[in-house]
């Protein structure tokens, strides 16, 4: 420490300059000798202490000393070594000036210089810890700040997902038993999303762990009902809570009308990353095989309602069902943001497949159906 922060010297007759900075040299302490006091100000503000004599200060203009010393912010008091001449004292005025002063009487004792430095340096590295503490606590307290602002937006997008699903359940509810177990099962999927985040301090959820934590109840270990295929793919907290409600509202279809309501039924999702013009793109395919026999659905129930909802809307995410006869097949196209924050495509491997996979399939060369679904609430 004392070898990296320098002590100033200002003592410009004789050869006092050249004395003092050979004692402090043999003491391990590095300094430096300044010219005049236009020097010397202007590297107090690196400097741990500086050594003055009293005549280099005597009918000098010290207006800039005074406004450096001044103008010290509240952690700071940095020390200043005045040397006398013998028989005289040190003049009120510099003392006042300088403010943080120990005064030494010429001639002393070289370690009387040594440990007066010293002293100083000790002081001056209390300072700087101080003011590293000051500069923590204040960063501490922005990210509080930042914090509690934040928290306050996702509480309040929270509740605000919440009461959507209330009433959206509430309107398409036959009787009081099929509400509850169908808004139950919905927050259940969003807290199961907001676990997920919350392992990451609500930075990213993996993909497939979302997935996993919907089709894992209906995987039976005999039969491998359901397999996942894809890259690692790490999803914001603003991409994740809508994924985490889309796959629950495809879940639950299956399990309710779908390839997971029968035992011979199989549910596939694989998904990659593309980039075109700097653009990474999440390409998700949800294909449904072996169950009950597919159609058209005659209207839209709530379930493809909020896809779409949080989706399209929220997410800026392209999106189709296809109701082919054997099982149905979701298309998603999901925007990521421009920073990198998943592997490239080309590193791809299985995301911890639960049962065999087929190749990732595109969705480029199949024609368009009408976006509609058979969620029944």
């Amino acid at each position: 420490m004392e070898r990296e922060i320098p002590v100033l010297i200002l003592t410009p007759l004789g050869r006092d300059a050249t004395v003092a900075a050979g004692l402090l040299e043999q003491a391990g302490i590095a300094s430096t000798i300044c010219p005049d006091l236009g020097a010397l100000t202007q590297e107090l503000a690196q400097a741990g202490c500086a050594v003055v004599a009293e005549e280099a200060l005597a009918h000098m203009d010290l207006t800039a000393l005074a406004d450096w010393v001044s103008r010290q912010p509240p952690w700071s008091d940095f020390p200043f070594i005045l040397l006398t001449l013998r028989g005289g004292s040190a003049s009120a005025h510099l003392i006042e000036l300088l403010g943080n002063v120990t005064v030494l009487e010429r001639p002393f004792h070289p370690s009387v210089l040594v440990n007066a430095v010293r002293s100083a340096l000790r002081a001056r590295r209390r300072q700087r810890e101080a003011e590293a503490y000051l500069e923590e606590r204040k960063r501490s307290e922005e990210h509080q700040a930042l914090l509690i602002r934040e928290l306050h937006h996702r509480v309040k997008n929270t509740l605000a997902t919440v009461l959507a699903l209330l009433r959206a359940t509430a309107g398409s509810a036959k009787t009081i038993d099929d509400f509850k177990k169908v808004f139950a099962d919905r927050i259940l999927a969003l807290s199961r999303t907001h676990s997920l985040l919350v392992e990451s301090s609500w930075r990213t959820a993996a993909l497939a762990d979302i997935l996993r934590s919907e089709l894992s109840p209906y995987d039976e270990d005999a039969c491998k009902r359901v397999s996942l295929s894809g890259p690692e793919v790490e999803l914001s907290a603003d991409l994740a809570v809508p994924v985490g409600m889309a796959v629950h509202e495809l879940t639950t279809n299956a399990a309710k009308y779908g390839a997971l309501a029968v035992p011979e039924g199989r549910v596939e999702v694989t998904w990659d990353i593309s980039e075109a013009s700097g653009d990474r793109v999440l390409t998700l395919r949800w294909t449904e095989r072996h169950g009950p026999p597919v159609e058209k659905p005659s209207r839209t129930g709530f379930g493809s309602k909020l896809i779409q909802q949080v989706l399209m809307h929220q997410c800026k995410a392209a999106l189709r069902f296809d109701f082919d006869r054997d099982g149905l097949t979701f298309f998603l196209e999901l925007p990521l943001p421009a920073t990198p924050a998943n592997p490239a495509p080309e590193q791809s491997s299985s995301a911890n497949p639960v049962s065999s996979t087929r190749p990732l399939l595109g969705h480029a060369t199949r024609e368009a159906a009408p976006v509609a679904a058979r969620w029944e609430p």
